[in-house]
């Protein structure tokens, strides 16, 4: 399963593959990152650890989520 970040680098939240050289998207926004990833990810399979700007991660998605490893509830 191929591994993605949203993270903010100066002014600018990147949305790149893991050790991936070029970002997907660049966005002014947060908001606008995750939108811009959503997009991206509607037809294919992977994680996506969504960070804050100090770095650490806020979040993580798994698409599509029916591959989701973990079946938890919730």
């Amino acid at each position: 399963m191929k591994k993605y970040h949203i993270t903010k680098k100066h002014d600018v939240w990147q949305f790149k593959q893991e050790n991936g050289k070029r970002s997907i998207a660049n966005s002014a926004t947060k908001e606008e990152a995750v939108n811009n990833m959503r997009g991206f990810m509607i037809d294919k399979v992977g994680s996506v650890k969504i960070h804050k700007t100090d770095g650490t991660i806020q979040e993580e998605r798994t698409y599509q989520r029916k591959n989701d490893p973990s079946k938890t509830k919730g």
